[in-house]
């Protein structure tokens, strides 16, 4: 069923209000910033209190089903034909776009990265991304691209939109705040915020640090939506009520701005002269959204054997084969170990998806070693993986009592395609040239004596 929230928020400057925010996933929302201006009973007035403008963004096409159709009615004070003037070429040398097409030397392997360096001089969460994978093609809608970022300056009059996809944002180290065309979300580390495909928004960075780091998925294909619960039912992964929409809020400024647009995998920049984030009031369903993770409920294996990593997706975008996602984001939270007569770290596997891990805080459980907060690994489709020889010897020898994992958090962007490395990544410093190396001590056991257990 389709559900209606609705926000309000005091007039005023809002850049450094406390955000607000409206509850649910998919939902119907509508919000205003100034009292009577969302119209009711209609979606386009012949004129708007306030000289408002009206206008439509689509997230998808406007004969999509009711279910996936995507649609937001924004009121604003300059439509957004204002916001882009004339375009000249611009360069993010680091941010990359499948298909890829970077020379590096780097065969195919397992590989694993400790955190990218911090910048060595300022710069905005924009110019912070550095692109460690990509998959499929922007142009055709499919796949996706893994970044991480590592930035220390402010985007203040500089604003973005990406084209080619959304973007979900996980921030490791400092909290952020995101400020949209729709609101204002502020970001800590374990919880996620996501940007939807063509909106305007820039980041800034709150709280105390030097460096504020994390992690991008840019999503080139449809739309991530939670998961199916199958058998497990209506209740626990990612409930829709821990999706939090922010209420309406406007940046009124008349400064030389600058808009940048990211489009089939090319930068544009535009140069105007006000903010483009001027929605005063707006109703619909596509909007960005944060989440907190520490909210996600784990289900789990109960009495023996392990299941499946899918039983910890948090969000899917689906492809279009089902059962075979386009992008999974599965989280590996904190957890209770129960599992009798049961290996109970991941098991030593070959996958035909892709797997891009990367490390929040804390350790994973089947990497003893190794893998730090901030680090990324990447699995590539059919590559065998799984505990290191530490790990193995450890579970296999541990007293199988219950056990709480706790003070972790990792998570893994998956793909049914395979993520080509970028020269970037393939030529980083960080790079662990010995990560191989934490397989070696899996030695022969085997013992074919007949009657030996």
């Amino acid at each position: 069923m389709e559900q209606t929230k609705r926000g309000t928020r005091p007039v005023g400057s809002q850049m450094n209000e406390a955000p607000r925010y409206m509850p649910g996933f998919g939902n119907d929302f509508e919000t205003e910033s100034l009292p009577g201006s969302l119209p009711q009973g209609q979606n386009s007035p012949q004129k708007l209190n306030y000289g408002l403008y009206a206008e439509q963004l689509s997230g998808s096409p406007f004969t999509a089903p009711r279910g996936t159709n995507e649609r937001s009615w924004l009121y604003r004070i300059r439509p957004s034909v204002r916001h882009v003037r004339r375009f000249s070429n611009a360069s993010y040398p680091f941010w990359k776009s499948a298909p890829i097409s970077d020379e590096h030397s780097l065969p195919l392997g397992q590989l694993r990265w400790d955190p990218i360096p911090d910048p060595p001089e300022n710069l905005d969460f924009l110019a912070g991304i550095r692109t460690m994978t990509a998959a499929g093609d922007t142009q055709t809608q499919a796949g996706m691209a893994a970044h991480a970022y590592a930035f220390n300056a402010d985007m203040v009059d500089d604003y973005f939109f990406n084209a080619d996809g959304e973007l979900l944002i996980v921030p490791q180290v400092g909290a952020i705040r995101v400020f949209t065309e729709m609101g204002i979300m502020d970001v800590e580390p374990l919880e996620i915020c996501l940007v939807p495909r063509g909106m305007m928004f820039k980041v800034s960075r709150s709280g105390e640090g030097t460096v504020w780091s994390g992690y991008v998925c840019e999503n080139y294909g449809a739309k991530f939506t939670l998961p199916d619960r199958g058998p497990i039912g209506a209740n626990c992964l990612a409930n829709p009520r821990d999706f939090k929409t922010p209420v309406a809020a406007y940046e009124d400024k008349e400064t030389p701005c600058r808009v940048t647009v990211k489009w089939c995998g090319r930068f544009y920049l535009t140069e105007i002269g006000h903010s483009p984030l001027d929605v005063v009031a707006w109703h619909g369903n596509y909007a960005p959204y944060k989440y907190d993770l520490r909210t996600y409920s784990p289900v789990g294996a109960i009495l023996f054997d392990h299941p499946d990593p899918s039983i910890f997706t948090v969000l899917t975008a689906p492809s279009g084969e089902e059962g075979t996602a386009n992008i999974d984001f599965v989280i590996f939270p904190p957890r209770w170990m129960v599992a009798e007569h049961t290996f109970r770290p991941p098991w030593y596997h070959r996958n035909i998806m892709s797997e891009f891990m990367g490390l929040i805080h804390g350790q994973y459980d089947a990497k003893e070693k190794g893998f730090v907060p901030g680090g990324m690994s990447l699995h590539n489709m059919m590559l065998p993986h799984g505990p290191d020889s530490t790990g193995f010897e450890k579970a296999s020898n541990a007293e199988l009592k219950p056990v709480k994992l706790e003070n972790t958090m990792a998570f893994m962007f998956e793909t049914r395609f395979p993520q080509q490395v970028t020269k970037y990544a393939a030529e980083l410093e960080t790079l662990q040239n010995d990560y191989l190396e934490c397989w070696d001590g899996l030695e022969r056991k085997f013992d074919g004596t007949p009657g030996l257990k």
